[in-house]
Formats: structure tokens, C-alpha cells, sequence
């Protein structure tokens, strides 16, 4: 653990009564004689069927067959089943319900310009013909099917058929290579993916029809891919197998039978990353991922129907699909761009937030960093409307909060801090309307999880560094991991009996305010995107040359993280510069840009226990000239000596 961190400090913000007053959390907390915060958090996390059952209600979740049962524990804490016998289609409660509502359901805007806007109406009656033309191609309840797609209106509507008729969403980053589309589809089993020609990105077209085609070859289950035509890229076109998105779906009819469903059938697989092995994909449920993110985004950034929120994300992490169904659910309008957050110049973001009126902005603290030395742009726009931001994706700096607090938010705006993860379907820990504001902090864990930090030998800490953990099931829990039950149970249930480990390092200070202080695994989190070591070495291990290697994450002042590589090359290979060159675009390509690594060190050996595991926390920081804490269980000492060595010296 984190010998030090400096935490607590002064309360920054304190909600006016007239936000109190208003906020959806202090509605449901009159609806059920709760009188405060800590009352709501105590009944939450003890009667856990209670709580549930209320949420449901309250988010007027509708069930053609009720549940008979809130929630099941014979198989154990690890696997709950919730619902019991009760049939529900999320896609229903989404659209099917606000058939004929002609309120906004997405506002949308691209790089380029174009925006574009779909009502209810209009949404349910396209998820419809997305949905009759998948049953065309013979895709029905039970089949996963993925989305590789720039963030327009059309990534929604094909998530929406997908639901309806049954089957399985696997949504990926738009942004990754062909090695991490195959290893992903392959796992899962998909038989459909949609995609586009290609996407804008700083000016240019990007195809990522190109990185679909090459997975396709990869992958004899797919048989078909649906081409949204975005950019007019010119792209290769498989007959029988490749169909345009207006060809195929266009002409479906605008009325669509929606699956039965059980309350716990697959609804969405999330892949995410390990520190071994490979992706994992954690599963949702209907009845699950969408009422945890709707849940969230009520109480926690307090969104109305009147509200038009924005997340900055990808539909391939998990706070894209958190946007889509807690926004729906609550009957609010999402807003979607497609495009970098500082193109043509660093105010675009801001521009945004004027154009559409937005109410609740996600924002990172990657993206805040990266705009701050640009200075005070944001006062060339009028940002009135926004009511809240919202921050996740890695931990905060004190500078950076306190620019966008005082600076842009002009301390009247809270930023509502967010944690939590794919397999939780949000947060574990939130801000909310009713509770004060620290730097940094999280005003408390998000009802109805029982969350604590424990010592290394399970006891609560406070005011101390130690294990986040969660001590009883929530309805958003992610079912397992797909195909692979020990693996999820190796991971988060096996270091203390019926306690969920997160695999976060967080504290508690004297005034209840909560802190995470970054991953306790060996998992990388590079500009909040979440990724294994072993998945980048995997890719390294291809090349000839390479013996073995290990990744790791090193700080930066932007992205927060760095992917550094160390390897150790095979005898009579000593072409470091032309390797490198090779090693860095085969990561490139592999796992996309975005995840490039900034350095490749080349050593001797690297830093082993007796049972040969690499000590990546070792490498770590032996490479940042930190303490390297217990080596008792290292072999080969000389190793990290040669580290050392290399943080002092640049790469040739």
C-alpha cells in the first residue's frame, strides 16, 4: 500500500436550499420518510431487496410479468439473482413506452459540423427497422452483436434493436486496432457487428472499416457487418456478408415486435481489462446495467427530463452505454459528439456546452489538463446552463479541480466526482446535490453500496490508505464474467470471505469525505482508459525478437498515465533502434493510437519472484525512483538495478 497521501482539507462548496429543494435525491428521500443522507445510506445497504424494489419503482421501470422475488442469495453474495420471475425488455422501458412522445431523445453534433436531432418518436420507430432487419439476417434472441462506430445517433438506435430482439450488446472503442476487435468478438462469439466507413478526427477521415475488414478475416462466426456510411470513404465491400445501413434498413417496416425477456438475460457484455490473461467481460443484465446507471445519474448528477446531459466518452467504455440507458430511462435528452474535444481549437468543448444548452457535462481529468494551459477560454462562451459537471476515468490533481471549479465553474458549478467501473455498471463512489464538496474527494458512496476501505487485514481504516471493498450485492453487479465463473471469483471475491475487492487503493478522512488513490493491481488506466499489462505484452511476445517483456504506467501531466514497455530481447538480436520502431507500431496497430506506448526500454532480465512472476509494481518503481517497498520474494536483484538505470536516460 501507499506508505503516504495527503488528503482532506477545507469544504469548497455547500448546495444552495434551492438545488436541495429540487434535487430527484431529496424527492425519493421525502417519498419514503427517509430525513437524511446517512438515514437513505444505512437502509440502502441493509435491506438491499428495499432499496431495489424502490429504485424500480421510482424509475417506473415496467415488467410484462412482475418479479416475485427482489433478490435471490442461495448461490451465494457472488452471484445474487435478482427479479426472480419477473420478464422485462429494457428496450421497452427506453423507447417502446415513448412510442408516440415527441420530446427530444439525442442531440447530436460532429466535427465537422453537421448536428442532427431524434425525438422519441422518431427513435423508437428506428430502433424498430434496425430491429426487423437483424431478424432478417436471422439474428434473434441470444446472438451478441457488436458496435464498432463513431458516436452518431445511429450507435444508439442499433444498441436499442439489438435489446429488442433479444440479443447481446458488445460495444467497442471505435479507436482500437484489429488485435483487440478480434480478441474481443472471438471471446464473445459475436456473429454481427455494425461499423461505419470511417470517422473525423482532427480534420482527417479515419477508416475503421479497414480495422473491421482485417478482424473480419480473423473470425468465422461473424457473418455479417452493417456499414454506416459516415465519412464517404471508399471501402471493400463483402457481398453476402456486408450490407450499407441505409440499404438494409431504410426499407424495414417502422413497427417491430420487442423480445420477452427475462429480467436476467444477457443484455450487454463490457470487456475490461486484467493484469493477466485476457479481456475479460463482465455481463449485464435488463434488469441490471441500465437501473444502476439510471439510479446514478438521478441521484448523483440529479438529471430531469427537462435535461439535455453529455458525457465525453466513447460507446466502447463503459460511461457510453451508462449515457444511452440512464438518460432514456429517466426520459431525458442525451447529447452525442463525434470528434476531438479541442478541434478546431480548445474551446470547442465549450462552444458545445453554449450551442446546445447542455445541462450535466462529463468531463475527465485528462481532457481538463490538457486545457488548462490554454487559459481562461471558456469566458467566450456562455456556459449558464450547465448545472453540474461530472468527472471519471482516473483520479484528480488539486490544480486542475480547483481550475475548473473556480475558473470555469466560478465555484458555482459542483463537480460531481464519479468512480466506479464496467463491472459495477457505475459508481461506487459519488457526489451528490445534498452533501459538501472537497477537492478531489467523493462526498460518499452512491446508495445502496455498502462500500468501506479495509487494512491488509480486512478491519475498517480511516484516515489511512487502504483496500476498497464492497460488503453486500447491488443490483448493477455485473453477472460474471462471460464463459469464465472462476476468474470472476478469483477476482474480486477470493482475498476475504463474501467481500467484493475493487482493486482500488482509497481512503476515508476524518470528515467522511472519500478518495481514490489509483489502481492496487497492476491494471494501467491511460487518459481513463482502462488496460491490462498482459494484453500490450502479448502483442510484443509476436515479435521474433522479443523473449519476454513487461508494460507499465508511468505518470504524465495530461493522459495521467503513460504506457512505458521493458523488454528483454532473444541472443544475437541487438538492432535496438530498428526493433523499437517495429515493437511501437505493432502496439499502435494492435490496440490503436490512443494506447501508443511513449517509451520501450530494452533490459537483461526483468524483476522476478521465485515462482517467476514479474513484479511489474517492482519495475514500476524502481523506473519513477520510488521506494520499492517489500523484495523479500525477489530473485534477481540485478534486474532492478538496470531499471534504475534506465529511468536516467533517454530513448534512443
Amino acid at each position: 500500500m501507499a506508505d503516504s497521501f495527503e488528503f482532506g482539507g477545507e469544504f469548497v462548496w455547500q448546495p444552495p436550499n434551492s438545488l436541495v429543494e429540487k434535487a430527484r435525491l431529496t424527492e425519493f428521500m421525502r417519498l419514503h420518510g427517509l430525513n437524511s443522507f446517512e438515514e437513505l445510506m444505512q437502509k440502502s445497504t441493509s435491506q438491499i431487496d428495499w432499496f431495489t424494489d424502490a429504485v424500480f419503482r421510482y424509475l417506473q421501470i415496467e415488467f410484462y410479468e412482475p418479479y416475485r422475488q427482489v433478490v435471490n442469495l442461495s448461490e451465494g453474495i457472488a452471484f445474487p439473482r435478482w427479479c426472480v420471475g419477473g420478464k422485462m425488455n429494457i428496450a421497452h422501458n427506453c423507447v417502446d413506452k415513448r412510442k408516440d412522445d415527441p420530446r427530444t431523445a439525442i442531440v447530436w453534433e460532429g466535427e465537422e459540423g453537421e448536428t442532427a436531432s431524434l425525438t422519441y418518436a422518431q427513435l423508437y420507430r428506428q430502433a424498430n427497422q434496425t430491429a426487423n432487419a437483424l431478424r432478417a439476417l436471422g439474428l434473434c434472441k441470444g446472438d451478441v452483436i457488436a458496435l464498432l462506430m463513431p458516436m452518431t445517433p445511429h450507435i444508439v438506435i442499433a444498441m436499442l434493436a439489438i435489446a429488442k430482439i433479444g440479443g447481446v450488446i458488445l460495444p467497442l472503442f471505435s479507436g482500437y486496432g484489429a488485435g483487440a476487435v478480434v480478441s474481443r468478438l472471438q471471446d464473445a462469439g459475436a456473429k454481427a457487428l455494425f461499423t461505419a466507413d470511417g470517422a473525423f478526427r482532427r480534420g482527417k477521415s479515419i477508416n475503421i472499416k479497414n480495422v473491421a475488414e482485417e478482424a473480419a478475416t480473423q473470425l468465422p462466426s461473424l457473418q455479417h457487418i452493417i456499414v454506416l456510411r459516415r465519412t464517404g470513404e471508399e471501402i471493400s465491400m463483402t457481398p453476402g456478408r456486408d450490407h450499407w445501413w441505409d440499404e438494409l434498413i431504410s426499407p424495414q417496416p417502422e413497427e417491430a415486435e420487442t423480445e420477452v425477456t427475462a429480467a436476467e438475460d444477457p443484455l450487454l457484455l463490457l470487456y475490461t481489462s486484467g493484469t493477466t490473461g485476457k479481456p475479460k467481460g463482465a455481463l449485464h443484465t435488463h434488469c441490471g446495467f441500465p437501473v444502476k446507471a439510471a439510479q446514478d445519474m438521478a441521484f448523483g448528477t440529479d438529471v430531469h427530463p427537462a435535461d439535455l446531459v453529455y458525457w465525453m466518452t466513447d460507446m466502447g467504455w463503459m460511461m457510453g452505454p451508462w449515457l444511452v440507458f440512464g438518460a432514456l430511462l429517466l426520459g431525458a435528452s442525451l447529447f452525442l459528439y463525434d470528434g476531438a474535444p479541442d478541434y478546431p481549437a480548445p474551446n470547442r468543448v465549450w462552444a458545445l456546452a453554449e450551442r446546445h444548452r447542455i445541462n450535466q457535462m462529463g468531463i475527465s481529468p485528462t481532457l481538463i489538463r490538457s486545457l488548462l494551459p490554454h487559459g481562461n477560454l471558456h469566458e467566450q462562451h456562455d456556459l449558464s446552463a450547465l448545472q453540474c459537471f461530472a468527472s471519471t476515468g482516473e483520479p484528480w490533481n488539486p490544480a486542475p479541480w480547483l481550475w475548473l471549479f473556480e475558473e470555469v465553474g466560478k465555484r458555482r458549478i459542483p463537480i460531481i466526482n464519479y468512480s466506479g467501473g464496467p463491472e459495477i455498471s457505475g459508481g461506487i463512489l459519488m457526489g451528490n446535490p445534498l452533501l459538501p464538496m472537497k477537492p478531489c474527494a467523493f462526498s460518499a458512496p452512491c446508495p445502496g453500496m455498502a462500500a468501506d476501505v479495509l487494512d491488509e487485514n480486512g478491519q475498517p481504516l480511516r484516515n489511512a490508505v487502504g483496500e476498497l471493498v464492497i460488503c453486500a450485492p447491488w443490483v448493477g453487479m455485473t453477472r460474471g464474467f462471460w464463459k469464465d465463473k472462476q476468474r470472476y471469483l478469483d477476482t474480486y471475491w477470493s482475498r476475504w470471505e463474501n467481500i467484493w475487492v475493487h482493486g482500488d487503493f482509497a481512503a476515508i478522512d476524518a470528515d467522511g469525505m472519500w478518495y481514490i488513490l489509483g489502481r492496487s493491481d497492476d491494471t494501467l488506466k491511460i487518459a481513463g482508459k482502462r488496460l491490462g499489462p498482459a494484453e500490450v505484452e502479448s502483442v510484443l511476445a509476436r515479435h521474433p525478437a522479443v523473449l519476454e517483456s513487461a508494460a507499465i504506467g508511468a505518470p504524465h501531466p495530461v493522459k495521467g498515465s503513460e504506457l512505458v514497455l521493458f523488454v528483454v530481447l532473444k541472443p544475437q538480436h541487438n538492432r535496438q533502434a530498428e526493433i523499437r520502431t517495429e515493437l511501437r507500431q505493432m502496439v499502435t496497430a494492435e490496440m490503436g493510437k490512443a494506447l501508443a506506448p511513449k517509451e520501450i526500454h530494452f533490459v537483461h532480465d526483468l524483476p522476478k519472484t521465485r515462482n517467476a512472476k514479474v513484479m511489474r509494481r517492482v519495475i514500476r518503481s524502481a523506473y519513477l525512483g520510488q521506494p520499492s517497498g517489500d523484495l523479500s520474494a525477489l530473485l534477481n536483484p540485478e534486474a532492478l538495478q538496470e531499471i534504475e538505470r534506465q529511468s536516467g536516460q533517454k530513448q534512443g
